[in-house]
């Protein structure tokens, strides 16, 4: 038998010194959280997997445009309470939703470049924010389409006539979405990993995977795959009503309605689609290696940026395809003094679509 050099001799009595697995189940383990394949050959730990500061321009990026788009969003549906439908009540929720958020990103910005240095509670309340504001909006859009459906497919008038009704609708998704955040609020805490920066990740003790696999399945069941396949199922349908019926005005009404969906899902399904991979690696579905798990932490942080960047896109969309909300906005800065009345005038007012559910025109 040949002698083993002492640097060989010295690492393998470490490795086995250790109750490896048990450390390597923490969640710190590895950026996925993911437990290795081979117990004595641990993948190096990398958890800056993109750029740091090129990140932290695109969160500052991201954070003035939102502050200042959904702001504006907001103002306008506020003003415009004469016709203000259902839709864009969602709306306004939405913008809240993606504001809250949005005053978040500094905070996360600065974790990106030194770590997690604010402590426990603001981690959990950071945290938590964003959780609630995730589920809020794709729920927000879920009721969007129902209410679409209703006015048109059925040409319904219960859902669009009585306002109180949507503003329970409202708060009933503040409240599932504060439910369905609330594990992120418990578990989340500032900790600092070995030979790492702080981080505000999950703490779960024992059993991480298991707990782990609840609380990633929890966001993906309902937090996008059952909105999902009620926003595809309500708008299929829409869809098909409105070129059955040749009704154009409607087509030019629900424009702005497909793009906010059409945006949000191209910059979450990504997301979603890594968190499955990731779940599926978890599971031992998939074989994982080293490289794949690196892979799927690159991806997963890359996406989450594309997802972030969804905050910021609404109020583009409302202003170069919403034009009632561009004369809700030019209106506002008439009254203020800010563009002459004459501008205003040139700008025309558009009509409201109308509908055979009463009042579901949308504002922008």
């Amino acid at each position: 038998m040949p002698q083993k050099d002492s640097m060989t001799f010295f690492m393998e009595n470490y490795w086995n010194s250790m109750d490896w697995q048990d450390w390597m189940d923490d969640e710190f383990a590895n950026f996925t959280g993911t437990p290795p394949t081979e117990e004595y050959s641990p993948c190096r730990i990398d958890t800056e997997t993109l750029n740091k500061y090129a990140v932290v321009v695109i969160y500052a990026l991201v954070f003035m445009l939102s502050l200042l788009g959904n702001a504006l969003v907001i103002l306008v549906v506020l003003y415009s309470r004469v016709g203000r439908s259902v839709t864009d009540v969602y709306l306004l929720n939405l913008a809240i939703a993606d504001l809250l958020f949005a005053l978040t990103l500094p905070i996360w910005a600065a974790s990106k470049a030194k770590g997690w240095i604010f402590g426990t509670p603001l981690c959990k309340v950071v945290s938590f924010l964003k959780e609630i504001n995730f589920y809020r909006r794709i729920l927000l859009l879920a009721c969007i389409s129902v209410d679409r459906y209703l006015a048109i497919v059925h040409a319904t008038r219960t859902m669009t006539q009585k306002r109180h009704w949507v503003k329970f609708i409202c708060i009933g998704i503040w409240a599932l979405s504060l439910i369905l955040s609330l594990p992120i609020f418990i578990f989340r805490k500032a900790i600092k990993p070995p030979y790492s920066n702080p981080d505000c990740y999950e703490d779960l003790g024992a059993n991480t995977t298991k707990w782990r696999m609840v609380m990633r399945v929890l966001p993906q069941t309902f937090g996008f795959l059952l909105p999902l396949l009620i926003m595809l199922f309500c708008y299929g349908l829409t869809l098909r009503t409105l070129f059955e019926a040749h009704m154009g005005q409607k087509h030019r009404a629900m424009r702005v309605i497909f793009a906010v969906v059409l945006v949000f899902l191209l910059c979450w399904l990504p997301y979603n689609l890594v968190l499955v991979a990731d779940t599926l690696m978890r599971l031992r579905v998939i074989k994982e290696t080293c490289e794949r798990r690196s892979d799927i932490g690159r991806a997963l942080d890359a996406t989450e940026i594309l997802g972030f960047f969804h905050s910021c896109l609404n109020p583009l969309i409302y202003a170069f395809i919403g034009q009632k909300f561009r004369h809700g906005l030019l209106k506002i800065m008439a009254i203020h003094g800010l563009i002459s009345k004459e501008h205003l005038s040139k700008d025309g007012r558009p009509s409201f679509v109308g509908s055979s559910s009463g009042n579901t025109s949308t504002t922008f």
